[in-house]
């Protein structure tokens, strides 16, 4: 008897609840428990959760990475980020930018400098993953400084390290060009990701700009979470058939209405407070479901290069950016350890990589199949060790209420 797939979800959202409740209570946050429930009910362990299962179910994550990246954006206010502003610039450049380098030049020592090899790890290095780091901040209900730069930098930093990413691919494409016997055009292959960053902010610009009108003439304030799941599907959907950014279109839409009226900001707000935990429980149920345990022994010299060069980067990166910005002193100290978390636009990059350089010989081949498995395997320490992190980095910082 073939087990109904509605049933399955229903299974992850009371089973992910309860795993959640056992990891509070040790401490942890409930997205471990989260995690730790797919992972044990999915293709790593029991398999109920298998491979065909998963792909009915792949709407699921992008829907609600859709709502992580609208809640991003509503937090983004002009008039807080004008506070903050010299020092998230810096925070961002720095931390991305060490983070590549640290990664590149730690894989050129291993490898006896491969570059081509080491410019694709460094790449993958920049990318953070929101959903965990957002999901502490509104699990603990954290407030404050560092709450309000961590939305920031976990928000705008994916789009740089997406244009990093178009650079760094592009140069090593060229460099493993000439083993194809083919040529590359650097310059087109590295200008598409900053016309994919500008189309997705456009898109998210103008969807905002309607949701906004619509939602302010709503009567009914029970009709929000309706017409807010609305568009945030409208963004994703539009993203993926487009080929923009499901991250950074939704967020520009949350930007608008953060920016045009930040009462009616407070009220969306408050009405999809009750969905976002169901919304994280899926997510990180699915994201658990997902990890094959299996792969992490695979880790081997580059896995654990990999891990200690881009966490160094995330932190002492972070770190030198704000006090280059002149940020506040909790901000200098914690907020680098709240950027660890790392999982979709990471892994996302790293099957792009294994499609294109699978065509530049056997070199290309391999390099995009070590990278693949590489970043699938850091993910899985990554998306366990970063949300922890984030909540000691809040607790020490006391934005997060003893209560």
């Amino acid at each position: 008897m073939t087990i109904s797939i509605i049933t399955l979800v229903g299974f992850a959202i009371v089973g992910g609840l309860y795993a959640g409740k056992l990891a509070r209570k040790t401490g942890l946050p409930s997205l471990i428990g989260f995690m730790i429930a797919g992972t044990i009910l999915g293709v790593s362990v029991f398999k109920v959760f298998n491979e065909p299962v998963l792909q009915h179910l792949a709407f699921i994550p992008d829907i609600a990475l859709g709502f992580v990246a609208f809640s991003i954006g509503s937090e983004l206010n002009l008039k807080v980020l004008r506070r903050l502003g010299k020092s998230i610039t810096a925070i961002l450049l720095c931390e991305t930018l060490l983070t590549f380098l640290l990664v590149t030049a730690a894989v050129l020592l291993v490898t006896g400098g491969d570059w081509p090899f080491a410019l694709i790890f460094g790449a993958m290095a920049p990318a953070t993953a929101p959903a965990g780091t957002v999901a502490v901040i509104q699990e603990y209900r954290a407030k404050g400084d560092l709450t309000q730069a961590l939305y920031a930098v976990v928000g705008f930093d994916d789009g740089i390290a997406i244009l990093i990413f178009g650079f760094a691919c592009a140069a090593s494409k060229v460099l493993l060009a000439s083993d194809a016997g083919g040529s590359t055009d650097l310059l087109a292959t590295a200008v598409e990701p900053a016309r994919e960053i500008i189309l997705s902010i456009a898109v998210g610009l103008l969807l905002g700009f309607v949701y906004s009108k619509l939602v302010s003439r709503i009567r009914s304030h029970d009709n929000i979470p309706a017409l807010t799941f609305g568009f945030v599907c409208l963004a994703v959907g539009s993203a993926l058939t487009f080929g923009f950014s499901p991250i950074l279109t939704p967020m520009a839409m949350g930007f608008v209405l953060s920016n045009t009226s930040r009462s009616m900001t407070s009220s969306v707000a408050t009405r999809m407070r009750p969905l976002m935990p169901l919304i994280f429980i899926l997510f990180f149920f699915i994201a658990g479901a997902h990890l094959k345990i299996g792969s992490l022994p695979s880790l081997g010299l580059i896995g654990l290069v990999y891990i200690l060069a881009r966490s160094a980067g995330k932190i002492f990166g972070a770190r030198f950016g704000a006090i280059v910005g002149k940020a506040s002193p909790t901000i200098r100290k914690y907020l680098g350890i709240g950027l660890l978390s790392q999982a979709g636009v990471a892994i996302g990059l790293s099957i792009v990589v294994a499609q294109q350089f699978s065509h530049l010989g056997e070199r290309g081949a391999l390099i995009g199949t070590a990278v693949l498995t590489t970043v699938t395997a850091t993910c899985i320490v990554f998306e366990i060790i970063g949300p922890i992190m984030a909540k000691i980095a809040l607790k020490k910082a006391g934005e997060i209420p003893d209560d």
